[in-house]
């Protein structure tokens, strides 16, 4: 590998490992100050209304964008085939999830009314689409990577990227099924995801 391509495979896999922390810290930041919002009741999308809703729309932007690259820089320097492609179909979805947000409810923003819409907009669909999309890649990605490193004879980072994954898939599917405090699981296995696949692109640097 030329120095050049060293130089473009290490910013590459820099955008990957900031990605996910930037995505994070900003998601939880909103959390903790926006005025009626409760992570037990509200998934982090919902960050997406409100006078302040550019924030979070522009956070799905710019991780989304941010993966997209770090993914190539992946491709680069992992022989796994399907890891970066996951991790690319990850970021395609984090940028539709900000493009199509989800509709006001249960309370948040303030002022709306309490509980679940009777009926969703198209977007609030697209969302819902786009975070599936995401989820399920970014799920998927940390299972490729539990067996890359099990064929190289890394047990540690297997059984982590194994339990990364299990993480949001545990979450998700606990949020899916209405499960008491979904967003909360949901919020707390797709961080977990998301930080272990920049931990690994910033271990590749």
């Amino acid at each position: 590998m030329t120095i050049a391509i060293q130089r473009t495979t290490f910013s590459r896999l820099t955008c990957l490992t900031v990605a996910g922390p930037l995505w994070a810290a900003v998601s939880l930041a909103q959390a903790a100050t926006r005025d009626g919002f409760d992570l037990i009741r509200h998934p982090l999308s919902a960050l997406s209304n409100g006078s302040l809703g550019w924030l979070q729309i522009t956070n799905f932007l710019v991780a989304g964008v941010l993966t997209i690259v770090g993914a190539t820089g992946l491709r680069q320097a992992t022989s796994s085939r399907w890891a970066p492609r996951l991790v690319l179909v990850n970021g395609i979805g984090m940028i539709a999830a900000g493009i199509f947000s989800m509709d006001p409810a249960d309370g948040f923003p303030t002022g709306t009314p309490a509980g679940i819409p009777e009926t969703m907009s198209w977007h609030s669909y697209g969302h819902m689409a786009a975070g599936s999309i995401a989820f399920f890649s970014l799920i998927a990605a940390c299972y490729v990577l539990a067996r890359h490193f099990a064929r190289n004879g890394n047990r540690r980072d297997a059984a982590l990227s194994t339990i990364a994954g299990t993480a949001l898939l545990l979450g998700d599917g606990w949020a899916m099924t209405g499960g008491p405090a979904g967003s909360l699981t949901l919020a707390v296995g797709a961080i977990t995801a998301m930080l272990w696949v920049a931990i690994v692109a910033s271990r590749l640097r």
